[in-house]
């Protein structure tokens, strides 16, 4: 026998040889099986499918107000009337409008804020404003920044769609009233006034009209 060829025949023996111990080792596999689910440091025992518990509470109303109050009711019907509404933007507009209306009854200067107010507080705000006139008075103000924006109360008409929230803010500005001599008669000049105010602003849900009026203040 040649040389080469008995070469090959040692070499197809210890292939078959190879083959047959791996069998015996590693075992066969029939058909498809699906690859062993690795399993992650720590994990014990079989994989349980993930739960997704639905239907919790909506943190836009709960990080507000408790989740069971009166309150967190009125928010809910708002919400399911006008789904886009949201209380946190809400809160955000009201602290705007907050400086924006305070400011205008302050200076006198109504004419901007008119479409936010309410007509009988507009009428009230352009009575003080008129005294003050008739007075000689003028007001000199600083507005520094809103310290705290808190929702106190909500209410919701199911009726009319009327929603009414009550806002508590706490700002600073500086204020003095002079005469028409100059003279202060009222606070004092460069001081820091802490002015807290209670505030409730209304509009009616699911309209196109998006503006909130302020229709009660209190402190």
């Amino acid at each position: 026998m040649n040389s080469p060829i008995l070469q090959l025949v040692v070499l197809a023996g210890i292939a078959i040889f190879l083959i047959l111990r791996l069998r015996s080792v590693l075992g066969t596999r029939d058909g498809f099986e699906a690859p062993p689910e690795p399993k992650q440091m720590g994990q014990s025992g079989p994989k349980r499918d993930f739960e997704v518990i639905e239907g919790g509470p909506d943190r836009d109303i709960t990080d507000h107000v408790p989740e069971d109050s009166p309150a967190a009711g009125a928010l809910a019907k708002m919400k399911a009337e006008e789904p886009s509404f949201s209380v946190t933007e809400f809160l955000s507009g009201a602290r705007g409008a907050y400086e924006m209306i305070l400011m205008g009854f302050e200076t006198g200067d109504l004419a901007p804020i008119k479409p936010f107010l309410a007509d009988d507080v507009y009428e009230a705000f352009a009575g003080v404003v008129e005294a003050r006139e008739k007075q000689g008075l003028t007001v000199e103000a600083e507005f520094l920044g809103v310290r705290e924006t808190a929702l106190n109360d909500a209410q919701f008409d199911d009726a009319t769609k009327t929603a009414e929230i009550t806002v508590r803010f706490v700002g600073e500005l500086k204020s003095a009233v002079r005469d028409a001599a100059g003279d202060i008669v009222e606070g004092e000049d460069g001081k820091v006034k802490r002015q807290k105010d209670i505030w409730t602003f209304e509009r009616r849900m699911g309209v196109n009209d998006p503006n909130w009026q302020l229709v009660a203040t209190g402190e």
